[in-house]
Formats: C-alpha cells, sequence, structure tokens
C-alpha cells in the first residue's frame, strides 16, 4: 500500500538502486525536491526520538543517530528558505537514508495541500530546517501541517529541527513575528514589550510542554533573552516554564525516554535555565530576577527531561536580573 501510494503520488518508479536526484518542481505555494527511492522498503523499524539542533555545523553522528531512528527510511525535511542541498548532504555525505525530501514552503496554502499532507503522512523522520520561524508560524500554526506534525510524533516517529526549526519545538517559543530576531540587551530590557513575541499552541513535543527553547546560544549571547523569554512565559502563560539553549554546531539527541546526549561538530554546550519563583515583568520595564540557576552539559553529561535535572554538568551557577542587567552569569572559565 505505501509503495502504491508513493507510486502515485510521485509517479516514481520502483527502480531498484535508484539514487538520482528528482528535479525540483514547483507546485503551487512550495517547491518540491527529492533524492533516493521514495519507493523502497523502510530497512527497519522507527521509534520516538527527538535531535534538538542549535544551528551551524551539522554533526554527522547525531544524524545518523537520528536517521537509525528513522529505520534509515525515508526523511522528510521542511523548510521556508534555501533549496534541496541540506537533503543531498543527509543522503550522499551523511548516507543511512533511503529517501530524503524536502519542501520549501513559500505560502500558507501549500498547507492544505493533499500531496504535502501524504508526504508527511508517511515520513519516518521529519526534520524542521533553519531559516526564519516567523515563516514555520505563517504558514503552519493551525493548519493541517501542525496536526500533522504533532500526528507524526504521536505515532513514534522521531523529529528534530535546527535554529528556527528549534525554536518552534518547545511549549512557548520565540516567534519573532516583528521580523526582527531580538537580542539580550533589548528583550531584558522590556520582556513584555513588542520585540519578545512568544507565540503558544503550536507543536506539542514529548518533554517540551513546559520548555522555551533557543539557538546559536554562546555565539550569539542569547542567555539574557532566554531569561527574558522564560519569563514572559512565566508571567503569562506557564509558572513552571524553563529554558533550554543548545550552542552551534551541537545537537541533544533525546531517546523516548526523555534522555538526552550532546553530540557536537566542534565544542560547546546545552543551556538548562530554571529561574526561581515568578519574575517582576511589567510592560515597558526592565526586568528584574532575583535568582536564576544555569545548568551547562557538554558531551560527558546527560540531561533528563523528565525532571529537568542534569548529570555530570560541566559547569552551573546562580545568576540574577536587575533593572535589565544581567549579573553573575556563568561562564566555565
Amino acid at each position: 500500500m505505501r509503495q502504491a501510494i508513493l507510486a502515485l503520488l510521485f509517479g516514481l518508479a520502483a527502480v531498484a538502486g535508484a539514487t538520482a536526484s528528482r528535479a525540483a518542481e514547483t507546485p503551487d505555494g512550495y517547491t518540491y525536491f527529492s533524492v533516493g527511492d521514495v519507493s523502497a522498503p523502510r530497512p527497519g523499524g522507527t521509534e520516538p526520538a527527538m535531535m534538538l539542533m542549535g544551528g551551524g555545523d551539522w554533526d554527522y553522528d547525531a544524524f545518523r543517530w537520528f536517521l537509525g531512528k528513522a529505520g534509515n527510511g525515508h526523511i522528510v525535511i521542511l523548510r521556508a528558505s534555501g533549496d534541496g542541498e541540506a537533503g543531498e548532504e543527509i543522503y550522499r555525505d551523511i548516507g543511512g537514508a533511503a529517501s530524503v525530501q524536502t519542501l520549501l514552503f513559500d505560502d500558507r496554502k501549500a498547507a492544505q495541500d493533499p500531496r504535502v499532507l501524504a508526504i508527511l503522512e508517511q515520513a519516518d523522520g521529519i526534520f524542521l530546517a533553519g531559516g526564519d520561524q516567523a515563516k514555520y508560524v505563517r504558514f503552519w500554526k493551525d493548519t493541517p501541517i501542525e496536526t500533522a506534525l504533532n500526528a507524526h510524533v504521536a505515532r513514534g516517529r522521531p523529529i528534530g529541527g535546527t535554529s528556527a526549526g528549534l525554536a518552534i519545538l518547545g511549549g512557548a517559543g520565540y516567534g519573532a513575528m516583528d521580523d526582527g530576531s531580538v537580542d539580550s540587551e533589548a528583550a531584558l530590557k522590556d520582556p513584555m514589550g513588542p520585540e519578545v513575541t512568544m507565540v503558544r499552541d503550536f507543536l506539542a513535543m514529548p518533554y517540551l510542554a513546559h520548555v522555551v527553547t533557543d539557538t546559536h546560544f554562546s555565539a550569539r549571547d542569547r542567555l539574557g533573552r532566554l531569561i527574558a523569554f522564560v519569563a514572559q512565559t512565566r508571567a503569562t502563560d506557564d509558572p513552571a516554564a524553563v529554558g533550554l539553549g543548545v550552542d552551534e554546531d551541537g545537537a541533544l539527541c533525546v531517546e523516548a525516554d526523555g534522555i538526552g546526549r550532546f553530540h557536537t561538530a566542534s565544542s560547546g554546550y546545552v543551556w538548562l535555565v530554571q529561574p526561581e519563583g515568578a519574575p517582576q515583568a511589567v510592560l515597558g520595564q526592565p526586568l528584574d530576577y532575583a535568582a536564576v540557576r544555569v545548568t551547562t552539559m557538554g558531551v560527558d553529561g546527560e540531561i533528563d527531561l523528565k525532571t529537568m535535572t542534569i548529570t555530570r554538568p560541566a559547569f552551573s551557577g546562580t545568576a540574577s536580573v536587575q533593572a535589565g542587567r544581567l549579573l553573575d552569569a556563568p561562564t566555565g572559565q
């Protein structure tokens, strides 16, 4: 049945060893790329998993872990900028996928397209690329794409995201809906203000209901803004919210039981941000937060997302925010 559906949708014959790239197609509202044999049987079984990537270079070992969780089957990349090059890299350079299809969105109407939804339903693993998360919110929130992504995870299949793709996986996420990218200084000066555009009630990922994610973390000095994101979320929606930052070139690979381990193509950490109590956050005023526990994890550590605890932390400390200024942030030096 699976092969018949895919052959009907894509007009691809199940030719043994077919590995040629399919030229880009431009249906209404999206562009389609593929590489590999989309009608090939999936070699193994799928497992629940999440790959949370901080942007930058990919760690290939993390990606091979992700492909294994997808049964080394059929991967679908969703994006709103770029092209099919990432699919080529996964298929040809990393290896271990039967096929990789890329859906490049340029309009919300593509979220209603039957072919797009059929591709997602058949996906063994879904990867959300980087770019502009505001487009993801505008194109996918409250559409069949949102339903399809949540259904994919509910079926016990892996999902991953990098940069903008990770930003939307948390229970509350920074949507960048003002078409900007707020920095730590501005966010701390007015965490309830119009530049801090938090998005809720979007995707429902395991263990991330109370988590706000952020990426490119150390490279772009984002600890302050993640604290501001968590402060707004706690003040308006979720008093239990915490923050999870991932450094560039890194990937937090989370198993079905909620245990995550860090992989990196260079160096860096995962940052767990746990404020104590409620913030003093008022529209138009700088943030005050008496105590914010910050714990980091490198490749030797392990995080339990069920309990939000890290074993073998790299370094930790308690920061504070006074009149919008971040003080005593741990650096590990």
